[in-house]
Order: structure tokens, then C-alpha cells, then sequence
């Protein structure tokens, strides 16, 4: 049986109250335990999905989930060893518009109908006006956490596949 809800790309599941919750299907492109240091602190990252999978190519089929949950990458640029790449994980600083859309698509296939896609992103390397053109439709509503102490937003985003 098909769980409800995907998580395309889970890293550390680190905004979960849950992070084993049964409903959910965790995806990431990798796994592993991940030490890095980090400003004279080691810090551990643990990445453990339920299916290792790219979020640019799903192994699920057509309208199988009722929610997904895309947090992909924010980060172009990233130390090769550093926490934050083993934290978020780093997109491509070539094609990253073309992966995003990519996922973007991947999602909306994977979406049943009347389902929601959430949405969430940190403007730190790009902001999120440069993703509307990616979108697969205009977002119902949205949040903007304030900002941090560098001006950027996290921000959240819920579309709903009519």
C-alpha cells in the first residue's frame, strides 16, 4: 500500500515532529551519516529515507500521493566538506533552474488530483521570484518567516493540483 503524504528530498527530516511518522514516504538522493566541522564544532547530519530516489525522477507512479512535500536544495554555493552541504545539500549552480523545474514537474506527476503540493524554500542563494516561472501553477497561499539577520526569507507555499 502507498502512503499518503512524499517527501521527495527529506534530508535530516529536521522540520518533523515525527520523523519516522508511517504516513509518510521519505525520499532523498542520499544516505548516510554525515560529520563535518563547522566553526570549531563537529556537527552530525543523519540522512535516512525510506527510498533512495532523485527528486528529478520519481520511482512512483501517475496521482499516487495525496500530499508532497518538496524542500529541495537551496544552496548553490557550498564548501565541498561543509555542514551546510550535508545539511540542505547544494544544488547545481549550472542547471539548477532546470533541475528545480524538473522536480517541479516530478511532483505534480506523482500528485493525485485535488492534492496538495507544499512548497518550501530559503532565498539565501536565489530568490524565490527566479522559481515562479518554474511553478507547475500559481501557489493558493503562502508564509514568510521574518527575516534572518542577513535579510533572507524561508518561505512556504501550498498549490493545490485541480
Amino acid at each position: 500500500m502507498t502512503k499518503p503524504i512524499l517527501d521527495m528530498c527529506c534530508g535530516s527530516k529536521m522540520f518533523y515532529f515525527d520523523k519516522e511518522n508511517r504516513n509518510v514516504e521519505y525520499c532523498d538522493i542520499r544516505e548516510g551519516t554525515f560529520t563535518n566541522l563547522d566553526r570549531g564544532n563537529i556537527r552530525v547530519t543523519e540522512v535516512n529515507p525510506d527510498t533512495l530516489a532523485d527528486f528529478r525522477s520519481l520511482p512512483f507512479e501517475d496521482n499516487s500521493f495525496y500530499q508532497v512535500i518538496f524542500d529541495p536544495p537551496h544552496l548553490k554555493y557550498a564548501g565541498e566538506n561543509s555542514w551546510l552541504k550535508a545539511k540542505y545539500g547544494c544544488l547545481d549552480r549550472d542547471n539548477w533552474e532546470e533541475d528545480l523545474k524538473a522536480g517541479f514537474s516530478e511532483a505534480w506527476r506523482v500528485l493525485k488530483p485535488n492534492g496538495t503540493l507544499i512548497f518550501k524554500w530559503n532565498d539565501i542563494d536565489i530568490p524565490l521570484a527566479k522559481l515562479y516561472p518554474l511553478f507547475p501553477e500559481q501557489p493558493i497561499f503562502g508564509q514568510k518567516r521574518p527575516k534572518n539577520k542577513e535579510g533572507k526569507y524561508s518561505h512556504w507555499l501550498v498549490f493545490m493540483k485541480f
